[in-house]
């Protein structure tokens, strides 16, 4: 293909390696939707492959005009160019049935994103993408690892998580000053927690705010309680797994005092 190079570049770092690209499309196992959504595609070094996969219904999402410009000069068979910021996409009046997600995430909105799509974890079945490597791994971290945090339980509540593989700084034009991972989300089938879920994301916001405490502590920080005797408390949030957490909510749920 006779790519149109773009003017300039826009501070983003684009992926050199079709290894990797090819690696990452191929990330999405494609089950149970036939809808992908790519995020970012910029010169559609990932788009190339994930064209090839032959998805019934294939779309991007792109907010920089030079970069749309771009695709649509160098690839006329993509058809559905979204011009926008994901963030600010109406997921549910854009698309009617389930997706799978994708994209070389931009690193400072690779957490908004998620947490984006955790909102919409009914209809999105699916996350492959490449992140901050940090980041990637406190995703997928389980238990008791020091990188275990706020991300990590409520991604993992609805979704398996799984750390796939590591990318070199090397691989980018211009390179970053950090290494990158590759991770995959695949919803699980719990369809709700059994328990408040709101109060379950500021149980576990408020527990890892304060994760060098120990659970009593930062829980009577932010919660005003009857009692004082739940019998993880002398843990710290890190050593607790998801269903811990879903088991503590509902006992501060339980036990809370509740001002008028």
């Amino acid at each position: 293909m006779g790519y149109v190079q773009p003017k300039k570049n826009l501070g983003q770092h684009f992926l050199k390696d079709e290894g990797i690209a090819r690696r990452i499309a191929e990330s999405l196992t494609g089950v149970g939707y036939n809808t992908v959504l790519e995020i970012g595609p910029g010169m559609g070094v990932l788009t190339t492959f994930l064209m090839q996969r032959g998805f019934p219904d294939f779309r991007v999402i792109e907010i920089d005009n030079e970069s749309v410009h771009f695709l649509q000069a160098n690839f006329p068979e993509l058809k559905n160019i979204i011009r926008g910021d994901f963030l600010s996409l109406d997921i549910d009046s854009e698309f009617t049935e389930k997706i799978g997600i994708i994209g070389n995430f931009p690193y400072n909105i690779s957490t908004q994103i998620l947490f984006k799509v955790l909102k919409h974890r009914e209809k999105v079945v699916e996350v492959a993408g490449m992140l901050q490597k940090e980041v990637a791994e406190r995703i997928c971290a389980g238990p008791g690892s020091r990188t275990y945090g706020i991300m990590s339980v409520l991604l993992q509540a609805f979704y398996t998580t799984e750390y796939l593989f590591t990318v070199s700084e090397h691989v980018f034009s211009p390179p970053p000053k950090v290494k990158s991972g590759v991770i995959r989300l695949i919803r699980n089938d719990v369809e709700n927690l059994d328990c408040d879920e709101a109060l379950f994301f500021r149980v576990v916001k408020s527990c890892f705010n304060q994760r060098r405490k120990t659970l009593r502590n930062s829980v009577r920080a932010a919660f005003e309680l009857k009692r004082d005797d739940y019998h993880e408390f002398g843990n710290r949030p890190e050593q607790l797994s998801v269903d811990q957490f879903v088991e503590l909510t509902r006992w501060i749920d339980e036990n809370r005092i509740i001002s008028e």
